[in-house]
């Protein structure tokens, strides 16, 4: 059972990389098969096409992504620290997954997602949406759309990331304080 266990992650974590460099389209199941080291057959025994494949692969990644921010979130806490809890819990998933990070921002309005990738998609921004809204109630987040907050935090952080992933950026603990100071800044109402 573990040999199937062990296999099925082999393929899975090849897709990841695969799909992340190359892109669903331009990744093949002859190409994930040799990465993985096994047979093309192997694959449809897991997974029915290359669509059911780039699904769960997204939809786990993206469960992932969301327990990890979702994890001792705290809710009783101040809307600074709840922020602060975010963003650490963006660069945590980031550390871990860079990849799946990297996989799920390219492919979040793929043409292969199903429903029920859209809607665990959906379920992370969610979380930052409840957040905004929240800290608009309480008047401390601008008063924008919730939409137009979660570009500013998750499209800059993504696009930080990307710098780093490309070697223009090598983050230490005093930068991320910085990013992230600036990340709340420009959320933050300012009084």
């Amino acid at each position: 059972m573990s040999l199937a266990l062990n296999k099925r992650d082999c393929i899975v974590a090849s897709s990841l990389v695969l799909f992340a460099e190359r892109g669903f389209d331009a990744t093949t199941i002859p190409m994930i098969a040799t990465s993985a080291g096994v047979g093309a057959g192997t694959i449809y025994r897991y997974f029915e096409n290359k669509e059911v494949l780039g699904n769960t692969i997204f939809q786990e990644y993206v469960e992932l992504f969301t327990e990890t921010v979702k994890k001792d979130f705290p809710y009783e806490q101040s809307i600074r620290e709840q922020f602060h809890h975010l963003f650490r819990s963006m660069i945590l998933f980031t550390k871990e997954q860079s990849q799946a990070l990297y996989f799920i921002k390219t492919h979040s309005s793929a043409h292969f997602l199903n429903e029920e990738s859209h809607a665990s998609f959906k379920g992370l921004l969610n979380i930052f949406k409840c957040f905004f809204d929240s800290g608009k109630e309480k008047k401390e987040i601008k008063n924008l759309p919730s939409t137009a907050l979660i570009a500013i935090l998750y499209g800059a952080f993504l696009e930080l990331q990307r710098l780093v992933r490309i070697g223009e950026l090598k983050p230490d603990a005093a930068m991320l304080n910085d990013v992230e100071e600036s990340m709340w800044d420009a959320v933050r109402l300012h009084g």
